[in-house]
């Protein structure tokens, strides 16, 4: 990212984060894209208009999984997974156990399987592997678009608690699974998928424990609270790293690195209380500031799809789809969930965790990771209905929940006093 690009973006996200807090009060998440993406439109008639200004050109054409993959992702990830504190599972083990792995899985075949068969019926050309990879993509749930906007309506605790550890689970079994069927898109040339599976996550978390267990010696030991910061920063960045140079999977190391590390702090740290609220704070920070970042390009970037061919029939398709897969997910999940928390109904908790399961950078990273495993109009369709279910399910879903969870909420109060 060049420092035009990079000025540009985060004048972009100051900007419209102010304009958004005295003016719209719109979450910050849904508003910065929302916004960025009618920045992004504007951009493309004033380079027609201006045809050949280099500047407008790069700020249409910067690459977001550079951003993401060999950027910030392993920050982001260990940021998320570091605030969910293993004793925090014990009442809700189960559940989030349930959404984090089987939900998730269910969602990845039921799109894999509705993307098929759409495939089929408009000729798409799509494999059952591909879709299936696909499906991979898309089920992930965001935990940072799902705590940021979820938690400024008023969520009782225990479902709060359950939406973010799906989400910042999921991420971790989602890139699993994508690992997995990836391998079966690959199969035929390398015909050793269940190598490169084992590989990839076995190796990821065996890179991200080690590296976290020597880390934290270091940052037990020290007294110096900048120190610790950078002792943290440098756990999740050498097993990402260690992860890209053996071709494991770094977001799975990430995320382990992170609830390792949170697991081994609450045990075993000797900071004050103070220090350990400044070293949360730190990451609170950066996690909002890499966020930003993401959603400014990514709506900077969804004007991509815009100039597709067929655009409508691949948005209504990827969009109906993703509702249908979290639903059909979300309904055999309740069959053995156990007790849902906070008096909600099966109806309800389906409801809102349907409405409420948006779609983040990690999906779109994904998507864009798939470039050398298919033809390239193939990869253009993954990408493109990639950034379609993003902007759905942040821009229009993030606008609707709070009136959705109203209704939800009156519904379990009428229950609980009935």
């Amino acid at each position: 990212m060049g420092i035009y690009v990079f000025v540009a973006i985060i004048a972009l996200v100051c900007i419209l984060s102010f304009f958004n807090e005295k003016v719209t009060k719109m979450p910050t998440e849904i508003a910065l894209m929302l916004f960025a993406t009618i920045v992004g439109v504007l951009i493309v008639f004033a380079s027609t208009i201006f045809s050949g200004n280099e500047k407008l050109e790069q700020l249409q054409v910067f690459d977001v999984e550079s951003f993401l993959m060999e950027g910030v992702l392993c920050f982001m990830l260990f940021a998320g997974s570091f605030r969910m504190k293993l004793k925090d599972f014990k009442e809700q083990a189960r559940q989030i156990t349930v959404l984090a792995f089987v939900c998730t899985l269910l969602g990845t075949i039921f799109y894999g399987l509705l993307i098929y068969g759409a495939s089929m019926l408009l000729g798409g050309g799509l494999s059952l592997p591909v879709c299936l990879m696909f499906g991979s993509i898309i089920a992930p749930t965001d935990p940072i678009a799902a705590t940021g906007i979820l938690s400024k309506f008023g969520l009782p605790k225990k479902i709060s608690f359950l939406i973010q550890g799906e989400s910042l689970f999921n991420d971790g079994v989602g890139v699993a699974l994508f690992v997995f069927f990836s391998g079966m898109v690959t199969a035929s040339s390398t015909n050793d998928f269940f190598g490169v599976m084992i590989k990839e996550v076995l190796g990821a978390l065996l890179v991200g424990a080690v590296v976290t267990a020597v880390c934290f010696l270091m940052f037990k030991f020290s007294k110096n609270k900048t120190l610790r910061f950078f002792i943290s920063l440098f756990a999740v960045s050498l097993s990402y790293m260690l992860c890209e140079q053996f071709h494991f999977s770094g977001a799975i190391a990430s995320v382990v690195c992170g609830i390792l590390f949170a697991a081994l702090r609450e045990r075993f740290s000797t900071e004050d209380a103070k220090d350990a609220e400044t070293f949360d704070e730190f990451w609170e920070l950066a996690d909002s500031l890499f966020n930003s970042f993401l959603y400014v390009m990514l709506g900077l970037s969804f004007v991509r799809v815009l100039q597709m061919d067929e655009v409508i029939i691949l948005a209504l398709v990827a969009i109906l789809a993703n509702i249908i897969a979290r639903v059909g997910s979300l309904s055999l999940s309740s069959l053995v969930i156990g007790k849902i928390p906070d008096g909600f109904s099966k109806f309800n908790f389906i409801t809102l965790f349907t409405w409420g399961g948006l779609r983040g950078g990690l999906s779109v990273a994904l998507a864009m990771s798939a470039r050398e495993m298919v033809p390239s109009e193939i990869y253009y369709i993954i990408l493109g209905a990639t950034y379609t279910v993003v902007f759905f399910t942040t821009v229009i879903q993030g606008l609707t929940l709070k009136p959705i969870y109203k209704r939800i909420d009156r519904s379990v109060q009428q229950r609980a006093s009935s």
